[in-house]
């Protein structure tokens, strides 16, 4: 890899160390919050939620700087890395031992990620890419995403409503990845262009939205549901907009393509069942 490369990959185990601390914090402080009552309003007045956030800002700043170093493709899917930081943070505040069976998954999951990354070496593409390449992918994504909050929102299971929250959050944090590092460029010339920049407001909307639907999801239903789904919809549906609209490619041959996609495949299965662990934690 090259040393730009290096560092996007530190920059993005950091940012997941930091989402790692936030997730364990902001999970049980939402969890606490019962069905009936405001949801952003308790939040607000838990030191355990605001600690969440405090993880969460130093994660993001973190991301901000692997993705002006990396493409979307190299970032995203070591972000989900921090399902293997969190195993020791939850099993020493829970008082709970982890098994030789979670420390084989977590090891799979970290293997299959390195087999990603140097087999797939991926590209980095047009972070500045026109409006009408977004319009077909967003058109998709927004659908699938309105979809999904409505079933939620119309379900008395609480397992399905966590699952779906947890789906369209995990889906807006995606996207917000996918913005950010041509937003972030824009700083340089004033915050003027930030701000008369179209990018700049579907990554507020969606970091904001995404926000939200990540602590109703944790709220409305088991966490075995809400954290696996979040988890896993980010990479994915960032990889599918890098993909899509930023042109990122995977630098490999056919045989290397079979090996990507049995590490992805590895990768959203290890993924679930650490966070099932974490949930149950």
């Amino acid at each position: 890899m090259a040393n730009h490369q290096v560092g996007a990959v530190v920059c993005a185990l950091i940012a997941a160390l930091l989402f790692a601390v936030a997730a364990v914090a902001q999970q049980h402080a939402a969890a606490a919050v019962p069905e009936g009552e405001s949801l952003m309003r308790s939040l607000l007045r838990s030191p355990r939620w605001w600690a969440g956030i405090v993880g969460d800002t130093g994660g993001y700043a973190m991301q901000v700087a692997a993705l002006a170093l990396g493409s979307v493709l190299l970032v995203q899917p070591i972000l989900v890395s921090m399902l293997v930081f969190a195993l020791p943070l939850s099993a020493r505040l829970k008082h709970r031992r982890i098994t030789p069976r979670t420390w084989a998954t977590a090891i799979a999951l970290v293997a299959a990620l390195a087999c990603f990354l140097i087999v797939g070496d991926p590209t980095e593409g047009n972070t500045n890419a026109p409006l009408r390449d977004w319009f077909p992918p967003l058109a998709v994504l927004l659908g699938l995403l309105a979809v999904a909050i409505v079933i939620a929102l119309g379900t008395s299971d609480p397992t399905r409503r966590a699952l779906l929250f947890g789906t369209a959050g995990g889906a807006l944090f995606g996207l917000a990845a996918a913005l950010t590092n041509y937003v972030t460029d824009l700083f340089k010339g004033g915050l003027t262009h930030v701000l008369g920049s179209w990018q700049t407001w579907p990554l507020v909307a969606s970091g904001v939205i995404g926000l939200y639907l990540q602590q109703r999801a944790y709220q409305s239903g088991p966490l075995i549901a809400s954290l696996p789904a979040v988890t896993i919809t980010e990479p994915l549906v960032a990889a599918f907009i890098g993909i899509t609209v930023l042109d990122e490619r995977l630098r490999t041959d056919h045989l290397g393509l079979v090996v990507i996609i049995v590490a992805v495949i590895v990768v959203c299965a290890t993924t679930i069942q650490l966070a099932r662990v974490q949930a149950e934690a």
